[in-house]
């Protein structure tokens, strides 16, 4: 992490929060706080770690990267 007040200091977040924003939020309307906790929920559950490619992680799921990186220090 960089240093208080960097712009870089919460630069994981911000990506994350954008992502969410645009990829899921953005034109829904949510009749409750529990439909909204649910729909992003499901949408960091089931697509964001599973499905989608994430180019730091060499266009690979979250899920997919951490299993190769455990068969590899299995491995080694």
């Amino acid at each position: 992490m960089s240093r208080l007040g960097s712009c870089w200091n919460n630069a994981v977040a911000e990506s994350f929060f954008g992502s969410l924003k645009q990829e899921r939020c953005q034109w829904r309307h949510y009749q409750t706080r529990y439909e909204a906790q649910q729909d992003i929920l499901q949408y960091i559950a089931v697509f964001y770690n599973n499905q989608r490619l994430h180019s730091y992680l060499d266009y690979k799921s979250p899920n997919q990267y951490e299993a190769e990186a455990a068969k590899t220090m299995k491995v080694a």
